[in-house]
Parts: structure tokens; sequence; C-alpha cells
């Protein structure tokens, strides 16, 4: 029997590979003596920059598919990949990884959960999914989901979807594969994604990780996942992993603009790196920003940069008022003291993100799991609120939200929530801890001797 060679495989769009990067520099830590090839696209692996991994961590770029050209749409490039991939493309990314670990062959694959053609790639599938656990819930029983709707889920927006286990916290409305109004290519490619996921995850995957720690959800959340997935290990929030974090870079002074801002005084704003809000609305949600008074830091990609009120930039400058930047260590700024609030799309990787910070958060959802995470913030764990149903953020309503957040009765009681979250978070990786205690089954599994 020969040392573990592991093959970590990423979605390689949207903000997946840094979660499934956050999972290979872990697990090669925890498994010094195993290797672990990396495998994606030459514009992932670009994206993601690869310095300071463990030794026993190495990178292999694999062909994209065919969507190369920036004039191809994303929903394009997607389907290009996914379909390469699936007719052998990943079983030729397993050959590159074995030639380039000097003939060891892979003998698992921990791919991310949209890689689901993993199934059939004649080694152990362990999936990692990155999304929000109850949104995984309900692809996994989507079809019982959609024979229940039927043709009227515009009609039932506001209904609970009590008759669902594990999911009557939330409304029809929330439900991730865009039951209302969800239409286009990407749409489409995304539909077909997660059906093949929801087919092969159950049968086929070894375990599955997932980016929470046990305890998060209520008993009945648990229940209904643990029915759906019995082998799904809560390992998270994944950059707590030991090893799991990159070196702190802060290319634009964030902690430092911070460490000058008394405790929690600060509205932190972020949308990630794909949701961007409508011109009108991104005006809107800076006109409110200043009404608010407070000191705000907003992460905000410079192509969008022109589009906000005119003077902005220069006033936040010139008064000190606020710091605009086009990427900040949001990790490492949501554990920053001066930070009270987090105004964001409410994408899983925030949601853990800030309770790990113990920062209350102002949720404006867009697609995919963010409208029930930013459900299960407002009403299951209580400790943010969300921006109206279909409804653009304004000005008045931004100010009110991040003055409540930050000062208001109301968000010191989500204040002391958030805390509380926080603290349980710690409690899940200690020695002993949930998170920990699944993550040495993770590594087990995943290094079985070969």
């Amino acid at each position: 029997m020969g040392s573990p060679h592991v093959a970590v495989v990423p979605f390689p769009f949207s903000s997946h590979a840094p979660k499934l990067l956050m999972v290979a520099r872990a697990l090669a830590t925890a498994a010094p003596s195993a290797t672990f090839s990396f495998i994606s696209t030459a514009d992932s692996l670009a994206r993601l920059g690869v310095a300071a991994v463990p030794g026993n961590l190495r990178f292999v770029e694999v062909p994209s598919g065919g969507g190369d050209d920036q004039g191809t749409p994303p929903w394009r490039r997607m389907e290009l990949f996914v379909e390469a991939a699936e007719a052998g493309g990943l079983r030729h990314a397993l050959e590159m990884a074995r030639a380039a670990a000097g003939g060891a062959r892979v003998s698992c694959v921990v791919g991310d959960a949209f890689m689901s053609m993993a199934a059939e790639a004649g080694v152990p599938w362990v999936a990692v999914w990155t999304g929000g656990p109850c949104a995984l819930l309900a692809h996994l029983i989507g079809d019982a989901i959609r024979e229940d709707i039927g043709e009227h889920a515009a009609n039932r927006a506001d209904e609970l979807l009590t008759s669902h286990p594990g999911l009557g916290s939330y409304r029809v409305r929330d439900l991730p594969f865009g039951g209302i109004g969800a239409s286009g290519d990407m749409h489409r490619v995304m539909s077909l994604l997660f059906c093949r996921m929801a087919q092969r995850l159950p049968r086929a995957a070894t375990a599955v990780a997932l980016n929470a720690f046990p305890g998060l959800f209520p008993q009945d959340v648990s229940a209904a996942l643990a029915d759906a997935l019995p082998n799904s290990l809560p390992i998270g929030p994944y950059h707590l992993l030991p090893g799991a974090a990159a070196p702190a870079d802060d290319p634009h002074a964030c902690l430092a603009w911070l460490a000058h801002r008394p405790a929690g005084t600060v509205a932190y704003v972020s949308f990630g790196t794909v949701a961007a809000l409508p011109p009108d609305e991104l005006r809107e949600l800076a006109s409110g920003l200043e009404a608010s008074g407070a000191p705000y830091l907003w992460s905000l990609r410079e192509d969008a940069w022109p589009l906000l009120p005119a003077g902005f930039v220069d006033r936040a400058k010139a008064n000190g008022s606020g710091l605009l930047v086009p990427w900040t260590p949001q990790a490492a700024v949501l554990r920053h003291p001066a930070v009270g609030a987090f105004v964001t799309h409410s994408g899983w990787g925030a949601v853990v993100e800030g309770m790990s910070g113990g920062v209350p958060m102002a949720c404006r959802p867009f697609f995919g799991d963010q409208q029930m995470n930013a459900r299960a913030v407002a009403r299951l764990w209580c400790f943010g609120t969300a921006f109206g149903d279909d409804t653009p953020m304004t000005s008045r309503g931004v100010a009110e939200v991040v003055t409540s957040l930050l000062t208001g009765a109301e968000g010191a009681r989500m204040r002391a929530r958030a805390r509380d979250l926080q603290g349980r978070v710690v409690e899940a990786f200690e020695p002993d801890g949930g998170s920990m205690n699944n993550f040495h089954k993770f590594v087990e599994v995943v290094c079985a001797r070969v």
C-alpha cells in the first residue's frame, strides 16, 4: 500500500475555488505524508494566488473546456467546462495529476459538490458543499418540493414550507432553485448542475463536508439533513480549519484604517465577487451610508466606482468618513473590534465569516442560496435583518438599518446574538469541539490507505 494521493477538484467559477483551497490547505496540513493535487483551470488558479502552501500540496492546471474567449458569456463558459468534465475531462485531469505526482495514482477525489461527475471517476469521491446547508437540503428533496408547489410558485411565494421536514422556517420565495421568475441560460445550466448533484450525492459520495458547525441548526433541520445525507460532516467554518487560512494580505491597509476607529462603530460593506447591485441601488446604498453618519469600510470592484454619486469618493477621502477599496481581507476585517455591522449579499461564506466575527448583518440577497441565508440570519438565528422582499435598498432604509445595528436597542439584541454565535464557533474548534472531531473523521476518510 502506498501513501494517499488526493485530488482536490474545485468548481472553477464564482467563489467555489477559494473555499476548496481552504479545505485543501487544511487537509495537507493535517496529513503531511499524503500528496495533494489541486486541479483547476488556468484562470481559476490565477485568481486564487497559490503562494505559501504546504509542501505536499501541488497545483495542476487543466483545460477549461474551450470557453477561454473573453467574449464568451459566463453561462456558456460554465456549460463548456461541465460538458468537457462529464465527457472524460475529469478522468483526464486525474491522469495529469498522476503524471505530475511521479506516477502515484489518485486514491481519492475531494471534489466540489458541483463536480458530481467525480462519482464516475473510479475512486472514492468525498464531496465538499460550499453553500448553505439548508439550500443543499432543498436541492436534495427538490423533486418533492416542485411536485408540491407545481405551477403556483408566484401565488404561494409567502407560504412556509412546513410540509417539508427541516425547511419549515423558509418560504417558497426563499427557495434556491428559482421557482419564482427564474429564466435564461444561466438558470438552465445551474439547474442541470443541481439536478445531477442531487442524484449523485446521496448514492455516490463517501462523505460530504459542510461549511457549518454541529449544532448550528435546530434539531429538526439537522435531522432532515442527516436523513437526506447520512454521511454529512459539518467541519466549518472552513476558513477556521487549522492550516486553512493563507497568510494575511491587506494591500489597501484596511486593518490599519480600522485600528483608528472606536469599537463597534464601523459598517463594513461587501457584496462578494459575483453579486452586483443595480446602478440605482448602488447609489442609494452610498447615499444611505453617508446619511447614517457612521464610518464605513466598503469593498467594491473598481469598475463600479464611476456609478457612485458625484463626489462620494472624494468626500470619503477628505473627511475620513469612509474607506472605499477594491478588496479586503474579509475574515480579518470581520474579526476586528471596530466593525459593528456587516451589509452584505448573504452568501454563505459571508454569513459564517460574520458569525465567526460576532458581527450583526444586514442582508440584501440576490440569487442562489442567498435568500435562504438571509431568512436564517433574520428569523432563525436573529443576529441580523434583511431588506424587504423584492424591493431595492433605499438611502433612507440603509441609513436606518446601519444606525439600528450600530446603536439601536434592536441592534443591541442582534449584537448579543452574534456574540453568542461567535462563542459557539469558538467551541466548535476547541480540541474536542464538534467541527474538529468531524474534521479528524474527514481526514481519515480522505486519506484512507490505498
